[in-house]
Order: C-alpha cells, then structure tokens, then sequence
C-alpha cells in the first residue's frame, strides 16, 4: 500500500513538511498487529538508548527458548530476578509481568482495539501499570499503523518542529502551536511525524525507542 496521497495531501498543505518529505527516504506502510509483543518492547525500551534496548530485548527473549517468544504464562512464572538479569529494571520487570496479566485476561485483542477511537485506545492502555499516553500513540502508530495520530509529546517530533518551524515556546504553549500547525496534516498526521523523526537525521525511520 502506498503513501501517495498522504503524501500529496501533507504536501500540498504545508511547504515546510513538504520539503522534509521531499528531502526524506520514502516511508512505508509497516502493521504490526502483535499489540502484546509491540507493548513488551515498549516498555523495554523506555527511557535508554536505542543500543541498550537492542541488548535487553535480546537477552530477555533468550529466557524464552527455543523461539524466543515472550508467551505471557511464560513471563508471569518468571522470578523478578531472572528478568532482572536480562538488564530490567525492577520497576520495568514489574510492567511486563502486568502487560502479560493483561493479555492472559485477553484484553490486548487486535480486532478490538484496531476499532477504538484515539482517546479510547489511550484509556484502555493506561489502565496498564507503566503505560502512559506516549506508549499508546506510538502503539496507534506502529503496531496499528493508524493513520492520524499526533504525538505533541514526544521529544524527537517536539525538536524537529521547533527546529523547522522556528519555536521558541516550552511546556505546554509548545505543545499548543504544534497541535495548532499539525491541524492542516489531518488525516495524515502519523506519517508526518515520521518524516519528522525521519528529518532529525538519526539514522532511522522511527523513533529509537520502539
């Protein structure tokens, strides 16, 4: 599936995006629709490099042989130690066993979740122990590849615009403009953040952390 018209449509509505999608690599469409294993990696990468998360998720899917799948059973049986041996922290060791607690009630369901509306999905994530709206839009993003979601928050998205748009606001009267020049990239929104992140030139087409 293309982003053509997205593409057009971003395009046509700002110059300035416009120009950072002109100047950018091609991004293409990629759902994920394992909430569950989008959720665990997550949380693993919260708040460390995209390098030590690599090395943490590595070493805990090798407590899972021999395919490495994380099942949620598997997870909740785990001594806290063993997954802190992995490099989690006990607070993040804690936040995988609760993800896994909500998938075995079944609560992390594809077809179900695909169908809430941002605010709804936002809800029902944060009800999750250590899931903040962050996670849930990069979620909405990534793992559902839904194509309007806005991430005001994030730092990447909140330095590009500041960058290529000339921001001098902080806190929450930045977070105001950005909503406010984001309103013309409706209902492409979720690609322009890419090429946002993409436009930081590190290397990648999403943001390090999932």
């Amino acid at each position: 599936m293309s982003n053509q018209s997205a593409i057009q449509h971003l395009t046509e509505s700002d110059p300035v995006l416009g120009q950072v999608i002109a100047q950018g690599r091609e991004i293409q469409p990629r759902p994920h629709e394992d909430l569950y294993l989008a959720l665990l990696r997550a949380i693993v990468s919260q708040q460390i490099s995209t390098k030590a998360a690599a090395a943490i998720w590595k070493r805990f899917q090798a407590l899972f042989p021999p395919e490495g799948y994380p099942e949620p059973r598997e997870v909740l049986a785990l001594d806290e130690d063993v997954l802190r041996s992995a490099g989690l922290s006990r607070q993040k060791a804690g936040y995988l066993k609760a993800i896994a607690e909500y998938n075995e009630r079944g609560l992390l369901d594809y077809e179900h979740l695909s169908n809430l509306s941002e605010e709804a999905f936002t809800q029902h994530l944060t009800a999750i122990r250590g899931v903040g709206r962050w996670t849930a839009q990069m979620l909405q993003m990534f793992a559902l590849d839904q194509p309007d979601v806005f991430s005001e928050g994030d730092l990447g998205v909140q330095n590009a615009m500041r960058r290529l748009y000339g921001l001098e606001e902080t806190g929450r009267a930045l977070q105001k403009r950005m909503l406010v020049i984001a309103e013309c990239w409706r209902p492409y929104r979720s690609l322009a953040c890419k090429y946002l992140w993409q436009s930081l030139d590190n290397g990648t087409q999403i943001p390090p952390v999932v």
